[in-house]
């Protein structure tokens, strides 16, 4: 059986609708807790036994120096020279794009609840892992920092009207997502209790984010479930293994 190595950067924020995807697909989550204010699980000294890379969401920022977060970028790029498949979502979509030689910055405005993130002309429109998902679709954001420069070679898949870089590919199999397709309704309402006050700051209130879920969830969750299932079997493919 593959092994996947989940990066979760903190309790709340674990793989969600993608980690089910995953195990749908044969494959095993190695997850560690690799908080960077308080790691409890020690990430792996190399890539031994390990078939990809799952970096996903925190509120810390990636601009805060932390010699874990260092050692993951390590494991990052690592993965990707070696042509194994990492995702980055959220925080993670920023990680990546720095190990990889990206830049990051705070962005001109909090992107807070949903917000619409289109697929540009060209190329990206037929990028396979965004098959299937309509030029534009509503997703949900909760971040301050993004994406201000591309890692060498990436390529821009989606971008919104407040943050330019949404989603990208560098190489084959190394995908970034600002977005958080992995959340279902039940994770996005419970993430209002935990950051209330990137809620407040942006002015969206309980009620204007439960309007919100009523307007776009059915769209956001039929989309997001194409996506981990387009991941699942183009970005992690059982037929490329490297390692088991």
């Amino acid at each position: 059986m593959a092994t996947i190595l989940v990066c979760q950067h903190e309790p709340t924020q674990g793989p969600g609708r993608l980690g089910a995807t995953l195990r749908d697909h044969g494959f095993r989550l190695d997850i560690r807790n690799v908080e960077p204010d308080n790691p409890r699980d020690a990430l792996p000294s190399d890539l031994d036994g390990i078939h990809g890379i799952l970096s996903l969401g925190s509120r810390t920022s990636t601009l805060a120096s932390s010699t874990l977060l260092d050692a993951e970028r390590e494991l990052i790029r690592q993965a990707h020279d070696a042509g194994k498949p990492v995702v980055g979502i959220c925080f993670g979509h920023q990680l990546v794009a720095q190990a990889l030689g990206g830049r990051i910055s705070q962005g001109t405005a909090p992107e807070v609840g949903f917000t619409t993130v289109s697929i540009p002309a060209g190329p990206p429109q037929t990028e396979t892992v965004m098959a299937g998902i309509p030029w534009a679709t509503p997703q949900f954001q909760l971040h301050e920092d993004e994406v201000s420069e591309l890692p060498p070679g990436a390529m821009k898949l989606a971008g919104s009207e407040t943050c330019d870089v949404q989603a990208y590919r560098v190489g084959h199999r190394t995908f970034g997502f600002q977005y958080h397709f992995e959340y279902d309704r039940a994770q996005i309402e419970r993430m209002y209790g935990l950051a209330g006050e990137d809620f407040q700051k942006a002015e969206l209130s309980e009620d204007g984010l439960n309007k919100q879920l009523e307007q776009h969830y059915e769209m956001f969750a039929r989309t997001a479930e194409r996506l981990c299932v387009n991941l699942a079997a183009y970005a992690f493919p059982f037929s490329q293994l490297t390692a088991v």
